[in-house]
């Protein structure tokens, strides 16, 4: 019989791949838990395999079940694949949220800026502080990573306490914000900690992250020796960048201007919490043709190839404001995700092609990730000394490897688990006890789908093969009317022998109909599914491809 006091985690997102997460905690027995969430996100579509797909968020049907059970939803930090779920999710879930000021205010930016977004109330709560949701007591700690106010999360509870760390590395001199607080976790640790559940995303790195303040000493030194214009692109959420951006311009005598409007969003946020202050105001691209070519610096969104935002426009000479020539310079002070190499190699190839000069962290200290390299992880589990630890936010290797350091580094149990996957983490011997529903919801257009949705599949197969349409009209003894319809959408015009593909497939539904017994033909819905059948083995033996095949049959 389970104890009253289990305490259960189980991933609904994040585990087994980059992006997308979502976990909870349950504790009581397995008859009535109490589930606290944390992080709601997405991970981004993929034009090759999930054509149209904006977005991917996790399923979250086991939460709805359990949504009188749940005490709420804790929020890490500001990142779009931690909160980005929240808007379309939340109507589901209807609880209540808790984030620190500055995630708070950018949540409430984007649902300003999103059409229809429900009300979602949020919770502040102070950086370092601790609030109680139903049997746990959740403590903000501070950790250093690419965004404001991130935090790991210690869950305290009566069958022991939980370090969730969210996304973290040891930066000794972020540029904005609070260090890793080393002596919290220290503490922690002096007082015993159950399960660490942490960040594996650079797990296979060794070594240390550098620091933002590097960065900084790079794109200053960059900056002040650049000729023509300038234009750096990152992630518009790295406000620390951004003020590093700021102070490089001011330095070499040059005007910032905000290009982009996820840019301006976080900006604006970023001034109204403190986190720009004395830095000096940033102007808008309007203005940018108003200054000389070595007084001005582009602060562009882009960095990962979206071809509506700001650096492909330009890129493309389609920007109604902003323009770059030759001898102008961009940074990508950012890393390309993991997806995007060919949308950011089309940007820097066209920007080249151009004869602007582009400077990557190829070459130079122009970017930093914001998660822990191996001495980082080392440094995590000798501060915290857990009794178990679970590798989380990674693909299958980087689960492996942290669980692999985790074991040299002497942690007594490390258990790798799957999404969906109901881990009992105490007390008694830790293990994987039961599987949650778990899954992918589609954002398609303005609607989410579920992950084995005909639209998806469909549409990855008309991506793939094109579909042919037909079109026959038939008396009630199962004569042809008039020629049947044919239009083929997708399609080579031409096989290989140069013959018409059209002309072949209407040969082929003709004599499928003519060559049907006549109950068959008599039979709308057995015409239909012989003519299909016969039309996408037609297309096959002369293009090789088998296509989505329609056909109306229309009785008169």
């Amino acid at each position: 019989m389970a104890r009253p006091d289990e305490l259960t985690f189980a991933p609904l997102g994040g585990v087994g791949e980059i992006g997308m997460n979502l976990s909870i905690y349950g504790l009581g027995n397995r008859h009535q838990r109490a589930w606290l969430a944390v992080d709601l996100g997405v991970s981004f579509g993929d034009e090759e395999h999930l054509p149209g797909i904006d977005l991917i968020m996790p399923d979250i049907r086991f939460l709805e079940k359990e949504r009188k059970n749940l005490v709420g939803l804790v929020l890490t930090h500001a990142h779009e694949d931690h909160f980005g779920a929240i808007i379309d999710l939340w109507p589901k879930l209807q609880c209540k949220i808790y984030a620190t000021k500055f995630s708070a205010a950018l949540f409430e930016a984007k649902c300003a800026a999103e059409r229809n977004a429900p009300k979602i109330p949020v919770t502040v709560v102070p950086s370092g502080g601790r609030i109680d949701l139903g049997p746990f007591n959740v403590e903000f700690i501070p950790v250093a990573h690419s965004i404001p106010e991130s935090h790991a999360l210690a869950i305290h509870t009566s069958a022991g306490t939980v370090l969730h760390t969210g996304d973290w590395k040891i930066d000794p001199t972020p540029i904005i914000g609070l260090p890793t607080d080393e002596r919290r976790l220290r503490e922690l640790g002096d007082t015993g900690v159950l399960a660490l559940i942490g960040d594996s995303t650079n797990a296979v790195r060794e070594g240390r992250s550098p620091s933002e303040t590097e960065v900084a000493a790079t794109i200053t030194k960059l900056v002040k020796a650049a000729k023509g214009r300038v234009a750096v692109t990152t992630f518009a959420s790295n406000v620390a960048r951004l003020k590093a951006v700021a102070d490089a311009a001011r330095a070499a005598d040059r005007e910032v201007v905000v290009v982009g409007r996820a840019m301006e969003r976080v900006v604006q946020v970023a001034r109204e919490t403190g986190h720009l202050d004395g830095v000096q105001n940033f102007r808008g691209a309007d203005l940018y043709g108003h200054f000389p070519p070595d007084k001005v610096l582009a602060l562009c969104t882009g960095s990962q190839g979206e071809p509506r935002a700001a650096l492909a426009r330009i890129a493309n000479d389609d920007h109604p404001q902003v323009t770059l020539n030759r001898g102008d310079s961009v940074i990508f002070s950012s890393r390309t995700i993991p997806g995007n190499e060919k949308a950011v190699g089309a940007i820097i190839n066209g920007l080249v092609s151009q004869g602007i000069e582009v400077i990557t962290d190829r070459t130079d200290l122009v970017h930093v990730s914001g998660h822990p390299r191996r001495d980082e992880l080392r440094d995590m589990i000798s501060w915290v000394r857990p009794q178990l630890l679970i590798p989380v936010h990674g693909e299958a290797l980087h689960l492996s490897e942290h669980a692999k350091l985790a074991r040299a580094a002497g942690v007594p149990k490390v258990l790798i688990c799957r999404n969906g996957d109901l881990v009992k983490l105490g007390p008694g011997d830790p293990g994987i006890i039961d599987e949650l529903p778990s899954g992918r919801l589609y954002k398609d257009g303005s609607i989410l789908e579920d992950s084995k949705s005909r639209a998806v599949v469909e549409r990855r197969k008309l991506a793939f093969a094109g579909c042919a349409f037909v079109a026959i009209a038939i008396t009630e003894k199962g004569e042809l009317v008039d020629d049947p319809e044919v239009d083929l959408v997708g399609i080579p015009e031409k096989n290989a022998a140069g013959e018409v593909i059209d002309e072949i497939v209407f040969d082929a539904v003709v004599s499928t109909v003519e060559g049907l017994p006549r109950a068959r033909r008599r039979d709308p819905d057995a015409m239909a599914e012989s003519v299909r059948r016969a039309v996408r083995a037609t297309i096959n033996e002369h293009w090789g491809k088998k296509p989505l095949c329609v056909v109306h049959v229309l009785t008169v």
